[in-house]
């Protein structure tokens, strides 16, 4: 009984050893991506604030051709926008707060056709620079394809590319209409 005792500590050390000895398994996926874009426009935060403000409404950007949602900042509403295309992005307002002028969503439903990523927040306010309107829009996401070896309209740096597109449209919708700040 003794010697089967010793057999099996042996064995169960000896498995032990060589589980901690196996190299780790090399497992690469997405990486978070991260984006903040500026601009400093020629209003007072609270002219932009009262274009860009509203949750409900992103008629003020060029890529929006229609935005569904209930009126008021309740948080968890959604919006769904509707693209130049017909693709829709389906949006939750997660952190509001007027005073701030500033807030937070998240999309909830991935529509790589429309955005090649996935699990995309974004926060966008408008700061107070020296009596001129600073806004931040800043996002956070993974690309599109969750696997290795993503297709090139799916990698990271489509995903980044779209993401900062969409920002840079909006704010030179934003620049037209306040023009920007010398």
């Amino acid at each position: 009984m003794r010697n089967t005792l010793r057999a099996l500590v042996a064995g169960i050390a000896l498995f032990a050893g060589l589980s901690l000895a196996a190299p780790p398994a090399e497992a690469h996926g997405p990486s978070r991506q991260k984006t903040t874009q500026e601009v400093t426009l020629n209003a007072t935060p609270d002219e932009v604030w009262a274009v860009i403000g509203d949750f409900a409404d992103m008629s003020w950007h060029p890529a929006i051709t229609a935005t569904e949602a209930p009126e008021g900042a309740e948080i968890g509403v959604v919006r769904v926008l509707t693209l130049q295309g017909g693709e829709t992005l389906s949006e939750e307002l997660t952190k509001f707060d007027a005073a701030k002028r500033s807030y937070s969503y998240r999309m909830t439903v991935d529509n790589v056709a429309a955005l090649p990523v996935s699990n995309y927040s974004s926060h966008l306010t408008v700061k107070d620079a020296g009596g001129k309107a600073l806004v931040e829009w800043r996002g956070a996401f993974y690309r599109g394809f969750p696997n290795n070896d993503p297709p090139p309209e799916l990698n990271d740096e489509a995903a980044i590319a779209a993401v900062n597109a969409v920002y840079q449209a909006g704010f030179a919708a934003l620049v037209e209409q306040f023009g920007a700040a010398e």
